[in-house]
């Protein structure tokens, strides 16, 4: 993997909070930005999918689906109940 070097400002206490941070987990400072960002990157997908996944469920089935389906599981009743004899 190539490593890109890139400049950011952050206010003095969090810069405090992070070289804190980064001597108790014994790794350097752009490693600890590495693995911040790639969180943060992660948990952001997982909202997206999580929305994605939320929206499709509110689909819910219209009359016509719902007389359909209906119709589909009294007949499926009646394969059923006839193979079971």
């Amino acid at each position: 993997m190539t490593n890109i070097k890139t400049a950011i400002s952050i206010d003095k206490p969090l810069f405090k909070e992070v070289e804190a941070l980064a001597k108790e987990l014994e790794v350097s400072r752009s490693r600890l930005f590495s693995l911040a960002v790639s969180d943060f990157i992660q948990r952001r997908k997982n909202h997206e999918l999580l929305e994605a996944i939320n929206n499709s469920l509110q689909d819910s089935p219209d009359l016509e689906e719902d007389q359909i389906i209906k119709r589909m599981k009294s007949s499926h009743r009646r394969v059923i109940k006839d193979s079971w004899k």
